[in-house]
């Protein structure tokens, strides 16, 4: 016989639950398929440096820059209408990259898809946890994260296959079937959702938007140049100003976009910081190992998205074996357990020599694997599950950012860890470009046929490789030490009441 919370769940909801994760697939595959794109894009359509550096880094100073407005939107004016916008907008923005004949043209269309992406991303968390209750939320969460790591590790794989047989306009015209997909199921399936109506906050979101840009550009800038560069600088300020003024703002707003009070619950403030400094390292991780897997091992681009797979494997099963665990331990105990496991696998990682096999590799990653599947829907599940229901989209939408901004601080900071090191591991007496970058280095050995600076720039950037896997699982560490002091064993407490069912909840016939 069912029981009361079995009947009043939505009959649809695992359903529902494949258009969140097909939403967020197509999201995660686009931004990975693109890394194997860019030697063909650029010889195609006559790009420049400057020219990638754009088509990369467009999509991601919007997508980050829009980020908390779209959750703000979605709370406001509904979760499923913005998603289904999003879906509609990046698939149409995919069409123009497809048939672009000019760096510009492809320029245009990124910004499109990161404006897209934006309004994508955290509704489909948002409606997630209004569509699951509590006892069900870890195993969905699990799945939709399990999906995003099949995207980061199948992306690059995908992406080669594609412009192996087609051309490099394919990998953005994949996205389309699947954007129309899953609006159609999004129309059919889903139950709109919405908070409560509140007045809109203008000067937040321009602060937000203003704010986010400016950190995630700053972040890109500051390696290549360092505070002695004015952009950088002028940028850093720019993002001081609007952070402040941001906080200042919202905590004065009659109606503010985003509720600070929310960093007053211990839980979220934990979950949030566990993140930032878990992202952290992964984003450092990816950036890492996938130069030293081609540098150093040899590897073309598809078989260095093959090379994660043990990675992604232990990170699904792993997946699935946290959403069972998590009623009975709890996310603190889960989240905890996971990080200490990443953390060794980042151990692991930084005692890898140039000879190393593959099998030593597939260790440390069946490693971080394995504790990413345990702390990350975890984490994710702790921080929601702090979340006012009317303020779901907001919530969702400062995961992201947190994961964003961790990931790109990984990035900046693990890739300058690994570029000083590198350059104080090689000998004075090598040429100035070979200690600037090992494919510098790589380039004129093979040109010069000097197998002694090969060998010698390998060594260089495994023992720099070794030091960036070192910070990294400082940070992991780190973060197990933040989420065992904040998040508390059993379940979470909202921050503020939730609004009324009848509030926050509308359901579409």
């Amino acid at each position: 016989m069912e029981t009361a919370t079995e009947k009043a769940r939505n009959p649809r909801r695992w359903l529902i639950l494949i258009v969140l994760c097909l939403s967020t697939l197509v999201l995660v595959i686009d931004n990975m398929v693109l890394t194997v794109a860019v030697p063909p894009i650029a010889e195609d359509l006559g790009a420049s440096a400057q020219d990638l550096q754009w088509i990369i880094e467009s999509y991601m100073l919007v997508f980050a820059g829009l980020l908390l407005t779209s959750g703000s939107l979605s709370d406001r004016f509904g979760r499923r209408k913005v998603m289904v916008i999003g879906l509609a907008l990046f698939g149409a923005a995919s069409l123009v990259a497809t048939v672009a004949d000019n760096p510009g043209q492809l320029i245009g269309a990124r910004v499109l898809m990161g404006v897209g992406g934006a309004l994508i991303m955290p509704s489909t968390l948002s409606i997630l946890i209004t569509v699951f209750d509590e006892d069900e939320r870890p195993r969905a969460i699990a799945a939709w994260s399990a999906v995003a790591m099949i995207g980061l590790v199948g992306g690059p794989v995908l992406g080669g296959a594609l412009i192996a047989h087609f051309w490099w306009g394919a990998v953005f015209l994949i996205n389309i079937p699947i954007a129309a997909l899953a609006i159609v199921a999004a129309l059919v399936l889903m139950p709109e959702s919405k908070g409560p109506w509140r007045k809109a906050d203008p000067i937040g979101m321009v602060l937000s938007v203003i704010g986010m840009t400016a950190l995630v550009w700053t972040i890109n800038e500051f390696p290549k140049g360092g505070l002695s560069h004015p952009g950088t600088v002028v940028s850093l300020a720019v993002t001081v100003a609007a952070v402040i003024g941001f906080a200042f703002w919202e905590l004065r707003a009659e109606s503010p976009m985003v509720p600070l009070a929310l960093f007053r619950n211990r839980v979220f403030t934990g979950a949030s910081f566990s993140l930032v400094l878990l992202t952290f390292a992964n984003g450092g991780l990816m950036l890492v190992l996938t130069q030293y897997l081609q540098f150093v091992m040899g590897y073309t681009p598809s078989e260095t998205g093959l090379a994660f797979t043990p990675l992604a494997l232990a990170a699904l099963l792993f997946n699935g074996v946290g959403a069972g665990l998590a009623k009975k331990i709890g996310n603190r105990t889960l989240a905890v357990g996971g990080l200490l496991v990443t953390a060794g696998g980042f151990a692991v990682l930084s005692t890898i020599s140039p000879d190393a096999g593959f099998w030593t590799l597939a260790a440390a990653m069946t490693l971080m694997g394995a504790g990413g599947g345990l702390a990350m829907p975890a984490t994710i599940a702790a921080l929601m599950g702090a979340v006012p229901g009317e303020h779901a989209g907001v919530g969702s939408a400062l995961n992201d950012t947190i994961q964003q901004a961790g990931a790109a601080l990984g990035v900046a900071v693990l890739g300058a860890v690994l570029s000083h090191s590198y350059t104080g591991a090689m000998s004075d007496a090598a040429p100035a470009p070979a200690r600037r970058s090992v494919s510098d280095a790589l380039g004129m050995a093979a040109a010069n046929a000097d197998k002694g600076l090969a060998a010698a720039a390998r060594e260089a950037f495994t023992t720099a490789m070794s030091a960036s896997f070192l910070a990294g699982a400082a940070g992991v560490v780190g973060a197990a030490i933040v989420a065992l002091c904040l998040i508390r064993g059993g379940k979470e407490t909202p921050a503020t009441a939730p609004a009324d069912d009848a509030q926050s909840m509308v359901t579409a016939a």
